[in-house]
């Protein structure tokens, strides 16, 4: 297994990726993003965001894809990871943990003060794997999102 930057070429492969977690997520029909949209958001004149997959004999069986945040008390960017997803037969064979080992060095690498997500609370298995790498549950912080009619308005206020 080998893990590399995303191309361009990769495009219509990670789109499938991202169709298949939201379907494992139980949100089949949310996912809005098309290959043009994905190829602008990371290819485009100011991409705003990064992937990298992972290759198994050529083919691609697993991608994280992650954006910069920053941290006001580090005073320093982090990595935000926004999907990591493994092919299901490619599961259990160590490709979750190389790609966020990946993200790691990248994040140490680029001095940033951490790594961080947002995973579903009922979603055990992806739980239980990030607490067994040494990922720290964060109960005190809810996830709040303003978007659709509410992103709308307010905007307009």
């Amino acid at each position: 297994m080998t893990i590399r930057p995303a191309t361009p070429a990769d495009v219509a492969t990670i789109l499938a990726l991202i169709i298949e977690l939201a379907v494992y997520e139980r949100e089949p029909d949310a996912v809005q993003a098309t290959e043009a949209s994905l190829t602008d958001t990371l290819f485009g004149p100011t991409p705003h965001a990064e992937c990298v997959v992972a290759e198994a004999d050529g083919t691609v069986i697993g991608m994280a894809l992650f954006f910069t945040n920053f941290s006001t008390w580090s005073g320093k960017p982090g990595l935000y990871l926004e999907d990591l997803y493994v092919t299901p037969a490619a599961r259990g064979s160590g490709t979750g943990k190389a790609l966020l080992a990946h993200l790691a060095a990248l994040a140490v690498a680029r001095g940033y003060a951490r790594v961080e997500w947002s995973v579903l609370d009922w979603n055990a298995p992806a739980i239980g794997f990030y607490q067994s790498l040494g990922a720290e549950r964060m109960d005190s912080w809810t996830v709040h999102r303003l978007h659709g009619d509410a992103l709308a308005k307010l905007a307009a206020f």
